[in-house]
């Protein structure tokens, strides 16, 4: 199978902000407007403190590695092993779960400084994925 034929989001009312960021090359994370905090997925309230008053605000889509796993028996012929999925924590301090492409199946990624690169699926589709920030970017 070819990678266009991968699952793709179906963006609700609630993420459709989220999605269309992506489509236009910007991570867009919610923050509350009573905690301040940001927090993805994209929730009708906030995790935190539970508001439900938050504005759509873009991040900067670095951070780092917090966990990782390769995969090398995907769950459909649409992904192409090996592959790593990761765990993001990002500068503003929320957590992302993605993939993380370019990078060897074996090497230790843990620490290791991302950025967000955006992969254009189909006409109405982008997915965030990250890449290595650079080849000794680890947090400290």
């Amino acid at each position: 199978m070819s990678p266009a034929m991968r699952p793709l989001p179906r963006p609700t009312d609630l993420s459709r902000p989220f999605w269309d960021g992506c489509l236009g090359g910007r991570l867009l994370v919610q923050r509350c407007a009573n905690c301040e905090r940001c927090f993805f997925i994209p929730s009708a309230f906030c995790p935190h403190c539970l508001d439900t008053d938050y504005a759509w605000v873009e991040s900067s889509g670095r951070g780092h590695v917090v966990t990782f796993t390769v995969v090398w028996r995907p769950p459909t012929p649409a992904f192409d092993p090996p592959y790593v999925v990761a765990v993001i924590r990002l500068e503003e301090e929320y957590e992302m779960f993605t993939n993380i492409v370019g990078a060897e199946p074996d090497t230790d990624l843990i620490g290791a400084a991302v950025r967000v690169r955006f992969h254009q699926e189909s006409a109405d589709v982008a997915l965030p994925f990250f890449e290595l920030a650079a080849a000794t970017g680890r947090r400290p």
